[in-house]
């Protein structure tokens, strides 16, 4: 079973009675405290630790499967970079995207000497490169490897890691590995298996933000034997919460490059603008020049070397203002980022707290604004809709499993898809990633798709991925419509942010526009609440299926049902309806 640990001081080591010889690292708790300390004071300039930094480095060091759900801006990466110096072997650090790799390895590489080596292992190395990091892992030149998912379908890859014997397998960003997260990606399903078969390293799994079903599956999907949970708090004290509401776009946008001029013009800047469209980016950029502010736009149609170029200029301070699509995400880390305003609300809660989470990372003072105009949820919804066809699923199914038989030993691409079926190339890759979750087709590194060892027939893959699809659909309607509730709330928004996560903050923050607004109301604490189902009760009701409580107030609770996401049920209809038991 995992043990959830709450983030502690960092003067206190829980496996401080642990004996020497339960300890994989082959010291005893103090001595890896000690450790623990000097390398982190000694090399990384830390004079104190953020909370659940130690506890997590301590799980890691003492050999115990770890995941670390700690905020945006708390140093994730830190454990890792402790740990590895006081374990023995090499670090496999699966990221996501290749700009996130390449500025780890930047960061250590100014540490090489002490920190030891560090390297990419990506698809725009050449394949003589690729080769010469393999050897250097296995010969302990390379102490870090930084690698993305795709590259563990690579048997060579995995071969190689093995004969090396990693002693710690990191996976950040770890709620991609949940069909739960808000940033599923279907290539962290190999994960698990790879885990196993290069002898079960020590795994360290680290995200920002994960509820606890999203906590759950990471464990699971994984394959995380008796893990430590380090779990430091959602809540980022130091940033305000604001909505402005609107009733017409005109008002709304208007009021977006108003309230932006305002903090720049008050000296709180930097700052990031997001739009929910491409055009939305190019527009607001476009206005805040013409106003006098630097300021550029960023999605993902733009050109590499205009996203890079962009990015470079924003963390050299040559902008006041980026404005970008959700593009602008993972590895955008400017400590000195001042406000974050949102011209649209964002898809779902998980989604914006990333998202503002970019903001104050020094601690010091920031803004979390949402610009709302409740037709803009539309355009949400529209984005959460639309399962695909099960005739459409079968076709690609069937001419994935056709492949071998075709002659086409190097799978089936989305070009060829496209010639096949004449679809175009986003739908075919929802499909194929759908058909690959429900184990139908197996997808390579170059996304070419392959049948899957005991796949089911075509039409039996096509039924259960159409489900599988219209499942996803439920669950980010239902995220869409606490994105609204957070929106339109007259109570602290921060206890509601909190609350989605199912964390409970017993009093009014006092630092978002509803409490100064004096509308937000004190509530009983967590543990006055007179309910019969506190936050992480796991329940079912008799429509909707299992799901757990994550959120307790006066008249109401929220549940993360399994099936159909979150609902919010007015208490006494829960009891006097018997709506809800309690699962043990």
């Amino acid at each position: 079973m995992p043990r959830t640990s709450p983030s502690a001081p960092s003067d206190v080591d829980p496996a401080e009675e642990k004996p020497a010889e339960e300890n994989p690292a082959g010291a005893t708790a103090s001595v890896r405290t000690r450790r623990i300390r000097e390398f982190a004071r000694d090399v990384l300039g830390y004079e104190s630790f953020r909370p659940g930094q130690e506890l997590a480095m301590q799980a890691v060091v003492g050999g115990h499967d770890t995941l670390a759900v700690l905020p945006s801006g708390a140093g994730k990466t830190a454990i890792y970079q402790v740990a590895g110096q006081l374990l023995d072997g090499p670090v496999v650090v699966v990221s996501p995207l290749i700009a996130l790799q390449r500025d780890q390895v930047d960061r250590l590489t100014e540490l090489e000497d002490r920190a030891g080596r560090a390297a990419q292992l990506n698809s725009t190395l050449s394949a003589g490169d690729h080769r010469e990091v393999l050897e250097q892992v296995g010969d302990g030149t390379v102490r870090f490897v930084f690698l993305a998912p795709e590259q563990l379908a690579k048997p060579e890859v995995v071969d190689a890691l093995e004969a090396a014997h990693p002693a710690l397998f990191v996976v950040d960003e770890a709620h991609c590995v949940s069909a739960w997260g808000h940033d599923f990606r279907p290539d962290y399903l190999r994960l698990g298996p790879v885990v196993e078969q290069l002898g079960h390293p020590t795994v360290l799994a680290l995200t920002a933000t994960a509820a606890p079903p999203v906590r759950a599956e990471i464990v699971e999907r994984l394959g995380m034997r008796e893990p430590e949970i380090v779990v430091a708090g959602f809540d980022r004290p130091e940033i305000r919460l604001e909505v402005e509401q609107h009733a017409d776009a005109h008002g709304k946008d208007r009021a977006v490059l108003d309230r932006v001029l305002a903090e720049i013009g008050e000296g709180r800047g930097p700052g990031i603008v997001y739009s929910a469209t491409r055009k939305g980016t190019e527009q607001i950029a476009a206005d805040l020049a013409d106003r006098g502010l630097r300021a550029r736009h960023y999605h993902a149609g733009l050109n590499k070397g205009d996203r890079e170029d962009t990015q470079r200029a924003w963390m050299d301070d040559e902008l006041d203002v980026v404005v970008a699509t959700t593009a602008f995400g993972m590895g955008i880390d400017k400590p000195g980022t001042r406000f974050v305003v949102h011209a649209e609300p964002a898809d779902s809660i998980d989604s914006y707290y990333q998202e503002i989470g970019r903001a104050g990372r020094d601690g010091d003072p920031a803004l979390a604004l949402l610009v709302y105009r409740q037709e803009d949820l539309g355009l949400r919804r529209f984005f959460a809709a639309g399962a695909p066809a099960e005739e459409e699923l079968q076709q690609v199914a069937g001419l994935v499993a056709a492949a071998p038989a075709a002659g086409l030993e190097d799978g089936v691409d989305v070009k060829t898809l496209r010639e096949e079926t004449g679809r175009a190339a986003t739908p075919l890759a929802r499909d194929l990633n759908l058909l690959e979750q429900v184990s139908a087709v197996v997808l390579d590194e170059d996304g070419a798709a392959h049948p899957a060892d005991g796949a089911p027939s075509p039409g039996d893959a096509a039924a259960a991925a159409r489900e599988l699809a219209e499942h996803h659909e439920r669950v980010d309607q239902s995220r869409v419509e606490m994105m609204r509730g957070y929106a339109e709330t007259t109570e602290c928004r921060r206890q509601f942010l909190l609350g989605y996560f199912g964390e409970q903050l017993d009093e009014p923050c006092g630092n978002c526009d509803n409490c100064d607004a004096g509308t937000a109301q004190e509530h009983p604490g967590a543990d006055d609440h007179d309910t019969p189902f506190p936050v992480e009760t796991p329940v079912e009701h008799s429509e909707w299926g299992p799901g757990v409580v994550m959120r307790v107030e006066d008249d109401r609770i929220t549940v993360l049902f399994d099936e159909v996401g979150y609902k919010t049920l007015g208490l006494a209809a829960v009891v006097d309806n018997d709506l809800l038991r309690a699962r043990g």
